[in-house]
């Protein structure tokens, strides 16, 4: 057992920041959050037309704004159900418990994690972690819980992607060490979902929260404790995901992936 058992979760202002948050919490699992501020929009925009080109990115826009809040009026009674179901709890972080930085890259948050020196650290939701933040705590275990299974579906929307491909043997969620690429780290553990007719992109997270937080919960008290096993990916399939067009989306739907 090591000496150092502190949890930090490195955090984006994300959907699940929270949930993630209150399930660590609840088990006494987190000792300190470090939340970065939300990219500028522009910036945001200007990042993602440099990597995936102008026209996918405005299909990307017309899909958020037209269809995504159609889907989430669709699954409102749904995605409560799940909350409940799953003990997902939204409710705010307390402010005593942030520390706020511009970026989870910059100097303060590796200051806070050289003075926090955690022996583990759960990343949500934040932009790809640069070498830098690794070296600030070289002995700390970095741990995601991803929205996908990895190699395969790495990126963005996992189980929606793995929908559309009818792989629902790999429509589900991993949780993995950190590495400083995306979403390629060794594994600790998997578990699948299984989508219902009263599913549809919105929904699909949750079910994917409820299958992965236990997974996580275990992970960060084996990697506290350092007593954590990890396993290499698969070899072979493996492919980053984006968020669909509205074309893209529209098309799979005729298909019948909602």
């Amino acid at each position: 057992m090591i000496a150092n058992r502190r949890v930090v979760l490195l955090a984006g202002p994300s959907r699940s920041t929270t949930i993630v948050y209150n399930a660590l919490h609840a088990r006494g699992l987190v000792d300190a959050v470090i939340l970065e501020r939300r990219v500028g929009r522009f910036a945001y925009l200007a990042r993602r037309v440099r990597r995936l080109g102008l026209l996918r990115v405005i299909g990307q826009l017309l899909f958020a704004s037209l269809a995504l809040p159609v889907l989430r009026r669709a699954a409102t009674e749904r995605a409560s159900e799940l909350e409940r179901s799953f003990g997902l709890d939204r409710s705010g972080i307390p402010d005593s418990a942030i520390t706020r930085v511009g970026s989870v890259n910059d100097n303060d948050t590796r200051a806070c994690l050289v003075a926090l020196d955690p022996a583990v650290v759960v990343v949500n939701g934040t932009r790809k972690l640069s070498r830098r933040v690794f070296a600030a705590c070289p002995r700390a275990v970095f741990l995601n819980m991803h929205a996908g299974i990895t190699p395969a579906y790495r990126g963005v929307h996992g189980a929606y992607w793995a929908v559309v491909r009818r792989d629902l043997r790999r429509c589900g969620v991993t949780v993995h060490t950190v590495d400083a690429h995306i979403d390629t780290g060794p594994i600790v553990a998997q578990a699948t979902i299984v989508p219902t007719a009263r599913d549809n992109f919105v929904t699909y997270p949750l079910l994917q929260l409820g299958a992965g937080l236990p997974l996580l919960v275990a992970a960060v008290r084996g990697a506290r404790d350092g007593i954590l096993r990890t396993r290499a990916p698969t070899p072979g399939d493996s492919r980053l995901w984006s968020h669909p067009t509205l074309t893209e989306y529209l098309a799979n739907w005729f298909r019948g992936a909602p």
